[in-house]
């Protein structure tokens, strides 16, 4: 009789008890309450990672221009060159005579003035300037003409003030020239004060390519 209780006791499985059951339940939502949390911390950092970089982009902007006005203020306040948004911008009438790529000694000794400054504040950042020519929209003169139209003209501009840099101690690496013609004009073509107006020089720093070379460091 013993015997039998016994072996009907061993057929039973035993009871899983009610709070092992609640105590799982409990870890599996505070697991999951954690993933929650862990995601939403996440996020939170991921977005202010992107703010500090915005805040960082833009602080580091504003020293750039800061310190590009700074290296420029002689030339600014002679009013021989402006500077907007970054550009530096120089008169056509400054550099050349009319309808000429030979530069004025005026303007081979303002491009004298702004060569180490400009060279020092492109290796501090490590960008590279572009020299682009711009003209007005009047075609070229037939007789004895020298270019072939504007664009060969504001090409040819680029190129002369580009290769001026370069003699002044600006890196050859570190500059290129680009030609726009007549295009891109920032004032009206329709009268004189607004022709000489287009017929300019700028020079803008922008960001070296990621594949390009570093500039070479001189011999010594």
């Amino acid at each position: 009789m013993v015997r039998d209780e016994i072996d009907l006791d061993a057929g039973l499985e035993p009871t899983v008890p009610v709070w092992a059951v609640f105590g799982d339940l409990m870890s599996g939502m505070l697991g999951a309450f954690v993933l929650i949390l862990v995601c939403v911390l996440g996020m939170q950092l991921d977005l202010a990672s992107r703010l500090e970089t915005e805040v960082q982009q833009r602080r580091a902007e504003s020293q750039r221009r800061e310190a590009l006005e700074q290296a420029l203020a002689g030339p600014l306040a002679a009013g021989r060159v402006t500077l907007n948004n970054g550009r530096i911008g120089i008169s056509g009438s400054v550099l050349f005579a009319f309808n000429s790529a030979d530069l004025q000694p005026g303007g081979r000794q303002l491009l004298k003035s702004l060569a180490g400054p400009l060279g020092a504040y492109l290796k501090a950042r490590d960008e590279i300037l572009m020299v682009s020519g711009f003209t007005d929209d009047r075609q070229m003169r037939d007789g004895a003409r020298l270019f072939a139209d504007n664009w060969e003209l504001s090409a040819q501009r680029a190129l002369t003030v580009t290769r001026a840099l370069i003699e002044e101690g600006v890196p050859s690496s570190s500059v290129f020239a680009a030609a726009f013609g007549a295009e891109q004009a920032v004032a009206s073509n329709g009268d004189a004060e607004g022709r000489a107006k287009n017929r300019r020089v700028e020079m803008a720093p922008t960001p070296r390519p990621s594949n390009a070379p570093a500039p070479a460091k001189p011999r010594e």
